[in-house]
């Protein structure tokens, strides 16, 4: 049975290796866009989560499968953006499961567990970005509900 509960400080291994993962992932997506995961990804990325489990404006939600974390989703309250064009706002950051956890559920409950914390929180609308080839996550963010409402265009200056 998978639970899906708050991410603790003893999960943030875990945490470091799915978002290096999620680093991996979009870098092979456009290696031109997103970071190189270098040596000590799984390590940089656990520490910028465990600052995120102490922002009160975050939150950080994990599927734990037969004792094992399978994923994680990590969303937060944004005020106003005059630079985004945008109110208040939930932002879903990441949402990350594990190949071996995958076409399981566990994305979609994660996805369900954040949007409920951040509407419970005062969000009055909930946004994300994702990947352009990132077909498999665009289908399920479109089956929650998720319109698309912008589009990044990157050009490279060297």
């Amino acid at each position: 049975m998978d639970v899906i509960r708050r991410a603790e400080t003893r999960d943030l291994d875990a945490l470091g290796r799915l978002g290096a993962m999620l680093m991996r992932t979009h870098y092979d997506f456009d290696p031109q866009r997103f970071l190189a995961p270098a040596d000590g990804a799984s390590r940089g990325y656990a520490s910028f989560l465990g600052n995120v489990l102490r922002d009160p404006e975050g939150c950080i939600f994990v599927a734990e499968r037969d004792g094992a974390i399978a994923g994680y989703v990590y969303a937060a309250l944004e005020p106003l953006s005059w630079k985004e064009l945008r109110g208040p706002s939930g932002f879903i950051h990441d949402v990350a499961v594990a190949d071996e956890a995958r076409n399981s559920g566990i994305g979609k409950r994660l996805m369900e567990t954040a949007i409920d914390w951040l509407r419970e929180h005062g969000a009055p609308r909930v946004i994300l970005w994702t990947a352009a080839p990132n077909e498999i996550a665009q289908r399920l963010f479109r089956e929650l509900g998720f319109r698309e409402t912008m589009r990044e265009m990157t050009k490279e200056l060297r």
